[in-house]
């Protein structure tokens, strides 16, 4: 059984910061991609970020230059620093993870957190 837990969301005023963490634990062999999706009231769900193992990242171009994700793969966690947060960052924030449970599980399985609240607002 994998779980996925994240922390860190709540309400930020304009400008402000936020950062989300989700850690992985249960039985795992080993975890490709993570990454965190993003879905606001009326829009459908959307990638953020994502990094492979490498620390290699990309960003959808709304969040460039202010998002930042990393990763602790001792810790089987991944982060996402989000700075000069706008009204348009509110939404519910999903943590991501591609993740073999076992040697002889190939292909692996996507895995979600429950999702976190972001709301930037006055």
């Amino acid at each position: 059984q994998v779980q996925l837990v994240e922390s860190g969301g709540g309400l930020v005023q304009p400008g402000g910061s936020l950062r989300l963490s989700c850690a992985a634990s249960g039985s795992i062999f080993s975890i490709n991609v993570m990454g965190w999706y993003r879905q606001a009231p009326g829009k459908q769900r959307e990638l953020v970020a994502r990094v492979d193992g490498g620390g290699s990242a990309m960003y959808v171009d709304s969040v460039k230059g202010r998002f930042t994700i990393s990763r602790d793969n001792a810790k089987n966690t991944v982060y996402l620093q989000m700075n000069s947060l706008k009204p348009e960052d509110t939404a519910v924030y999903y943590c991501n993870a591609h993740i073999r449970r076992r040697l002889t599980d190939y292909g692996g399985s996507i895995y979600w957190g429950q999702g976190t609240q972001v709301t930037v607002s006055l």
